[in-house]
């Protein structure tokens, strides 16, 4: 029972990045506006039916690569030391998950990111999407800061910091000589410092 369930979920996660890439790259090559529901079913070889199994639209199909990392960033600051301070929690878990993530800079990926990259139809979705991460970090810090005002710091610190991450990001994207890494740490070290 448990191979088939196994089996099963793996299908399931191979037809959603299937369906995820063939939108990326029909985005990439004709647009995001000119893309359509069936278009993304077609290049993925599946059924209109079975897209709307997995994606609700098609920005969320655009966007579930980004999503994905966003909660694996959040698996990496929940697997941290509790003892930890905020920041240094922050910093050491989008070092690795930028490593994890990023780390042979995926020429494909950045090029299909540029393409997309402030589209004004997916820029409402874009904010959504940071926007329900930012509140599942503020949750997750308010157990790690101490003190008044918790609520308030720990929604301040969560959208600082993924403030950073899509402005290193965005950079990176915009001078792909540079390592990523380097630009986050450079990001995050300002920040440190600001504070």
């Amino acid at each position: 029972m448990d191979e088939t369930t196994g089996l099963r979920e793996r299908k399931k996660a191979a037809t959603r990045l299937a369906l995820h890439e063939a939108a990326l790259r029909l985005a990439a090559d004709h647009g995001p506006d000119s893309v359509t529901v069936e278009a993304i079913a077609d290049a993925a070889n599946v059924s209109r039916r079975t897209f709307s199994n997995y994606f609700s639209n098609k920005e969320e199909a655009l966007f579930h690569g980004d999503t994905m990392r966003l909660r694996r960033l959040l698996q990496l600051i929940r697997e941290r030391p509790t003892d930890e301070p905020p920041w240094t929690v922050l910093s050491r878990a989008a070092e690795r998950f930028t490593e994890e993530a990023f780390g042979d800079g995926d020429p494909s990926w950045l090029i299909q990111r540029r393409q997309l990259r402030g589209h004004p139809g997916l820029v409402a979705h874009q904010v959504a999407a940071y926007t329900a991460v930012e509140r599942e970090l503020a949750g997750e810090l308010t157990h790690r800061l101490t003190g008044a005002d918790v609520a308030l710091r720990s929604r301040a610190l969560a959208a600082t910091f993924l403030a950073i991450l899509r402005v290193a990001v965005q950079h990176w994207i915009e001078h792909p000589s540079e390592q990523l890494l380097g630009t986050l740490r450079t990001a995050l070290a300002e920040a440190a410092a600001v504070a």
